[in-house]
């Protein structure tokens, strides 16, 4: 039988986005603040996913084989480096997230059956990478907190009760939501960037964030004066808010996670079409 297995590892290291063709305002209009020399740093957490068959041992691979593997091809070579100089990849391409999971793959790929590079920059940025040539995905994580209530309003109090149970309480109630935006486009080979990360992360907050937080979704969000703003159709509507914005970036929108609590979270993915608006019939709701 087949099974998939992961494993973690993490590196500190420092780089510095500036292309010495750009002048130092096109480098600054380009990158922003990670243009400062003599550069910053991360805590990057890196994770392997391997495919494989179980072997009579109950095991996919020898963690301890796997752990020195990644460890000599990667984790000692860029932990405590200047992440620009340290790999002949790096100099050609900047050393963005999604650069660095492509170049992880290729250099652990002769010596494992991996399947996915997951590289976190910090907790709110991560890439991964799944052996597709030049494409990479890349998430931005933010947050915003509202109140909803759960109640269609073509029924009475008991029949939400009955659907909704507490949530259709009268007066609503808040969460403090969770949201990953994950984006998807070829890397660029002399930035490393799939897009611009601050026209992103812009075009989130935008749209997103500063329209949804501290409101109370079914009366200051006029989608949800007629929708029921479930973890579900909040993530349908996010979807189709960013899809056309993050489209003007470069990128494709891929998809969107809401974590409305540790317990109850959403994700829809992108299709190649707009979605219809009825959520009855939305095929893109993936999980809940």
């Amino acid at each position: 039988m087949e099974c998939i297995i992961n494993r973690r590892a993490q590196f500190s290291a420092s780089h510095r986005y500036w292309l010495p063709e750009l002048s130092p305002a096109e480098n600054q209009a380009k990158f922003g603040p990670c243009t400062r020399s003599p550069g910053h740093g991360h805590n990057y957490v890196l994770y392997v996913s391997m495919l494989g068959e179980l072997d009579q041992y109950g095991m996919v691979l020898n963690l301890s084989d796997v752990k020195k593997v990644i460890k000599h091809e990667v984790t000692s070579q860029l932990d405590f480096a200047y992440l620009n100089e340290a790999w002949p990849e790096f100099q050609a391409t900047l050393p963005t997230t999604e650069h660095m999971a492509r170049v992880i793959w290729q250099r652990l790929q002769p010596h494992l059956p991996i399947v996915k590079i997951q590289l976190f920059e910090h907790p709110e940025l991560w890439a991964e990478y799944t052996g597709n040539d030049m494409e990479a995905y890349l998430t931005i994580s933010t947050h915003f907190s509202a109140a909803h209530r759960l109640a269609l309003p073509t029924l009475g109090y008991d029949e939400n009760v009955e659907i909704y149970g507490k949530c259709a309480r009268p007066h609503g109630h808040g969460h403090n939501y969770h949201l990953e935006v994950t984006v998807r486009g070829e890397t660029d080979a002399r930035t490393g960037m799939i897009a611009d990360l601050a026209e992103l992360q812009k075009e989130i907050d935008d749209h997103v964030v500063e329209p949804f937080d501290h409101t109370f979704l079914n009366k200051d969000i006029p989608y949800f004066e007629q929708v029921v703003p479930t973890a579900e159709n909040i993530a349908i509507h996010i979807l189709d808010l960013l899809r056309e914005p993050i489209a003007q970036t470069g990128a494709q929108l891929h998809k969107v996670k809401l974590i409305e609590s540790p317990n109850n979270s959403a994700e829809v993915y992108c299709t190649a079409e707009p979605a219809p608006q009825s959520a009855a019939t939305r095929p893109e709701l993936a999980a809940v």
